[in-house]
């Protein structure tokens, strides 16, 4: 290796994010309240409400994106008969990699009669993007969760476009200890031609999951019926979930039909940020 080179990858790694952020929340006199807040690195969590029957925590990556080998981690455990919904600030972008690709792992824990809602903004891939992502869920047998991921690569509305990267993104659920959902998606190399194939995304460029378990057939039936969505959607409910997938040919569709799915899923508000 050329002497430039390896100083420019010693540098380079010299200057990766490292961030961290442990929360835990409980239920104390009918109010979900903090136990314990951990951050370190460039991530932070901040509390926007007030102290009430479901908290609200907003993650913030104050790196500005994600780069090539960089770290984070998300340890959040809610306890029994506590509400948490989190959220981001804003989308999470990830650049370009030049060797290393970035790691994101997620670990959620739900105790007896919990509830959760992981609802943060979309990811953002840009040309040249490595990312690996895990997302590990231990429910107790009556916990609830909803969770919501969404992926767009490059923003067609701003001219960008991604030819080549990889995502690799492996979710588990358990409940009680069974695994009850798993799946495992890898796009790598041709981007753009990968999400060309049919039965990938049809040349869209705007994905996401929602998953919500115990399942709700309402929510199923309402999502199948509704008018004006702008993209590509399935829903179903099966082995206790309710799954929904959205395909859609740019950013602005994805989020449209999105808070048609999360106003139907939280039968209520949706945090403030997703407003914006």
């Amino acid at each position: 290796m050329p002497a430039g080179l390896a100083i420019e990858k010693r540098t380079f790694a010299a200057n990766r994010a490292n961030g961290v952020v442990a929360l835990e929340v409980a239920q104390r006199a009918g109010a979900t309240r903090r136990l314990r807040v951990g951050e370190s690195g460039s991530l932070r969590l901040r509390f926007p409400g007030h102290a009430g029957p479901d908290l609200e925590a907003v993650a913030i990556n104050t790196a500005g994106g994600i780069a090539g080998g960089d770290r984070f981690t998300f340890d959040v455990t809610v306890g029994e008969a506590a509400s948490l919904t989190l959220t981001s600030v804003s989308a999470e972008k990830v650049y370009r990699a030049l060797d290393d690709e970035a790691a994101v792992a997620v670990t959620l824990k739900v105790g007896p009669r919990g509830r959760l809602s992981w609802l943060p903004r979309e990811t953002i891939l840009f040309d040249g993007a490595r990312l690996a992502r895990t997302i590990d869920v231990d429910l107790a047998d009556d916990a609830s969760l909803l969770l919501v991921e969404s992926v767009m690569f490059g923003r067609r509305d701003m001219g960008e476009a991604v030819t080549t990267g990889r995502l690799a993104d492996r979710w588990r659920l358990r409940r009680a200890g069974r695994l009850i959902y798993a799946e495992s998606l890898l796009l790598d190399g041709d981007m753009a031609a990968r999400l060309n194939r049919r039965a990938v995304a049809s040349g869209g460029v705007a994905m996401a999951t929602l998953l919500m378990t115990p399942m709700d057939d309402g929510f199923v039936n309402a999502l199948r019926a509704a008018e004006g969505l702008r993209g590509e959607t399935g829903v179903s409910s099966f082995n206790g979930l309710s799954v929904a997938r959205f395909v859609a040919a740019d950013g602005e569709s994805l989020r449209h039909d999105l808070t048609v799915a999360l106003r139907l899923a939280l039968a209520g508000p949706l945090p403030r940020l997703w407003l914006n």
